[in-house]
């Protein structure tokens, strides 16, 4: 199947490569090619890697993806409606292509800059930094994503200034000619002592099956502090591979929040890496599936120097035939004294064909370290349930507002007030009783 696979990327390359971001540029189509055939020759990852052991990609290798073209037909604005964000300088990307009159960018700061890709290219500093990732990309999604990128953004924030507005990207895919796949990629470098607050936002507007292949990179300069939030809310027949590398410099702080709604199947990576002298960086994870739904979240911090700080704290709740997994490691190198570490995740199984796969892990080299880690997988507290009951509440409402509350602990950590109301009306609708149960929130 790799073999096919690769001769059928190859073949989407050379028909759609003109309408790609770099098309004109010499070392970049270079780059293309030198990770189209890493490709071919690791293939897709399969459950006889360890990573990937809970989750079966058959499903995206058994279908030929065309590469999403520039759609032939703009969205309408109106078609947006509900996906903005009031108040936010936003980018909209439809099928992984930048759409300018879609996007609303009002005047920035000087220091800052934000662009398509194909505006950012010619920097010297991300082609070099491009070539590098061409060379060695990773797994198999991780050099589609090299080969076959479509388009993205480049943001940079210069040191000392702070972007008062939330950056929202918005991906849309909506599939125009069957099932297509699209592979963007966000850059975000945040200078010294510098502050942001960026949204990436997946959301679909087409029943047909189609495949995101989503690469982030953040490099925190010293002191900076970056909030990130991802909301994966693809369609029901929308497949998401989505992965993060972080960075980061002495002093600086990255919080990651991430909320997986969507997809019939979908996985996100998060790879922290804490290279700089009390750098700190904290992880918020929740995932809802149901039906026979499967979401994987993968994360890893390595702590690298003295006095840095990490705390992971991931919830999951599962229904139906749903499988949720996630694998989360912390490394403690051996020059990373005074290191503190916090790893939690808990998990709620709605259904007895519910499944979860949970694996924390502390790997410590260091002496002086403080670090932690636990997982749970259960139900709901029947004594919680009988002290509902004993106040008149029924049973259905009961484990809705149960549920609710085991997952808006996370959700009210959400600093963009549109989002967080947003993923609310999300969490109510998908529970038993929605309407009673908005009356008693």
């Amino acid at each position: 199947m790799t073999g096919s696979m690769a001769s059928h990327y190859v073949e989407e390359l050379a028909r759609a490569e003109a309408g790609l971001v770099g098309a004109d540029s010499g070392w970049f189509k270079a780059a293309r090619r030198r990770a189209l055939t890493h490709f071919g020759r690791i293939g897709f990852p399969t459950p006889k890697d360890e990573e990937w052991k809970y989750t079966n990609v058959a499903p995206i290798e058994s279908r030929s993806f065309r590469l999403a073209g520039h759609p032939r037909n703009g969205l309408d604005v109106a078609e947006l409606d509900g996906l903005r964000l009031i108040e936010a300088h936003e980018l909209v990307f439809v099928n992984g292509y930048y759409s300018a009159q879609l996007s609303r960018l009002a005047s920035l700061p000087a220091a800052v800059s934000v662009a398509p890709l194909s505006e950012a290219l010619p920097q010297k500093s991300l082609q070099e930094h491009m070539e590098r990732q061409a060379e060695q990309p990773g797994n198999g999604f991780a050099a589609l994503n090299a080969a076959l990128l479509s388009d993205g953004v480049h943001i940079r924030v210069g040191s000392g200034v702070t972007l008062q507005t939330t950056l929202h990207l918005l991906f849309i895919s909506t599939a125009p000619d069957g099932p297509t796949a699209s592979f963007p990629r966000v850059f975000i470098e945040a200078g010294a002592s510098s502050r942001v607050l960026i949204m990436e936002h997946y959301a679909s507007l087409t029943p047909e099956e189609y495949f995101t292949d989503a690469l982030t990179e953040i490099n925190a300069g010293p002191g900076a502090t970056v909030e990130h939030y991802k909301w994966q809310m693809e369609g029901a027949r929308g497949y998401h591979i989505g992965r993060m590398l972080v960075h980061q410099q002495r002093e600086s702080h990255v919080t990651s929040y991430s909320v997986s709604l969507g997809a019939a199947l979908a996985r996100h990576d998060i790879a922290v890496s804490l290279a700089g002298e009390g750098a700190r960086a904290s992880l918020y994870g929740l995932f809802m599936a149901e039906g026979r739904q499967h979401v994987d979240h993968h994360t890893s911090i390595d702590h690298q120097q003295p006095h840095t700080t990490s705390a992971e704290y991931y919830k999951g709740v599962l229904a139906g035939h749903a499988r949720g997994v996630f694998d989360g490691k912390v490394v403690v190198r051996e020059d990373a004294q005074k290191a503190d570490a916090e790893l939690t995740n808990k998990n709620l199984l709605l259904s007895e064909h519910a499944e979860m796969d949970t694996k924390p892990e502390l790997q410590i080299y260091a002496d002086d370290v403080k670090c932690s880690h636990g997982a749970t997988v259960g139900q709901l507290d029947e004594d919680a349930l009988f002290y509902l009951r004993s106040r008149g509440i029924e049973y259905p409402q009961a484990r809705a507002l149960l549920t609710y509350a085991f997952a808006d602990d996370v959700v009210a950590r959400i600093a963009i007030e549109p989002m967080r109301h947003a993923i609310e009306r999300h969490l109510t609708a998908r529970l038993p009783r929605a309407a009673l149960v908005k009356e008693l929130l």
